[in-house]
């Protein structure tokens, strides 16, 4: 006798309709049987037999209409590599969270000068400029390990990869030596990749080699996610949306913008104590905008 399951209606049904459930189980090799495989016994359908080595070669259209929409290459390529780091990467996410008051502040004093030179300021730029800081700050964030997984690449460049969201899937255009533009450049760089990204216009030389990226859902939403590590890079930051949440000050609460911050990391070059002092420290640069223009 074969080991199966089945709720009590399709006991009952099976029992009405003859169908022994347990030779059933065996002609299939499933072990949780519901109504619609007595169903396919009776109509004399080929059994839907489980395919332990591939869970998704299954026939959705066995239980009702279903269409087919093509991944884009793009696409393809992407999971694949997600796939490969999710698989490989041992990754912790730390959260953490910082105060964008003073850079709101100061992005709106520089709009104007901003919009002058025909740069829309955000707050990415703000973020890019942080993340090449602490990456200055803690330089085993900026490498990579090697194949043999028994030494670290230090970089002593600072490239910042910037994930857009585009109709044919996500592209990480780099910002190269973020550490060496200002505020403005950075702003206006992001802005002329997204939108070349949006248009399949970025060029190869401008993906890959990033000492790490940034992925940004802040004008979409959520409170925090866990970015998956982008090989070979070892760190990546996730943001959400800033909201506006109580803060005591030591005598009463106050309102404060604050962003919420999402750190993954390969747990073979990073430990949990240095993440956390990484994003404590952008915090601080992020709490303080004025230092990252100096």
């Amino acid at each position: 006798m074969v080991d199966f399951v089945a709720s009590p209606a399709t006991r009952a049904y099976a029992a009405q309709k003859g169908v022994d459930l347990s030779a059933l189980a065996a002609e299939t090799g499933r072990t949780n049987l519901a109504r619609e495989d007595v169903e396919r016994k009776l109509s004399g359908a080929a059994p839907v037999a489980v395919n332990t080595a591939d869970p998704w070669a299954v026939d959705h259209g066995q239980w009702g209409p279903v269409r087919h929409e093509p991944l884009s290459k793009l696409m393809q390529l992407g999971a694949a590599n997600l796939s490969v780091a999710q698989r490989l990467i041992p990754a912790v996410t730390h959260h953490d969270e910082a105060e964008m008051d003073a850079v709101e502040a100061l992005r709106a004093g520089l709009r104007a000068d901003a919009a002058e030179k025909g740069v829309k300021l955000t707050a990415l730029a703000f973020h890019v400029l942080a993340l090449a800081a602490c990456l200055k700050a803690f330089p085993r964030f900026n490498a990579s390990l090697t194949a043999d997984g028994t030494a670290l690449v230090l970089k002593d460049y600072v490239h910042i990869g910037v994930a857009v969201d585009t109709p044919n899937g996500l592209m990480v255009p780099v910002i190269r030596d973020a550490d060496r533009k200002g505020l403005l450049a950075v702003a206006a760089e992001i802005a002329d990749l997204a939108a070349r990204a949006q248009a399949r216009k970025i060029r190869p030389d401008e993906m890959g080699g990033a000492s790490m990226s940034i992925s940004s859902l802040g004008g979409i939403g959520g409170s925090a996610f866990t970015p998956i590590v982008n090989p070979p890079e070892v760190a990546i930051l996730g943001i959400t949306r800033a909201q506006m949440q109580p803060h005591w000050n030591g005598e009463a609460f106050e309102p404060r913008l604050t962003v919420p911050l999402d750190l993954s990391y390969d747990h073979r070059a990073i430990n949990g104590a240095d993440a956390a002092r990484f994003l404590s420290f952008y915090a601080r640069l992020i709490a303080d905008p004025r230092r990252l223009l100096l």
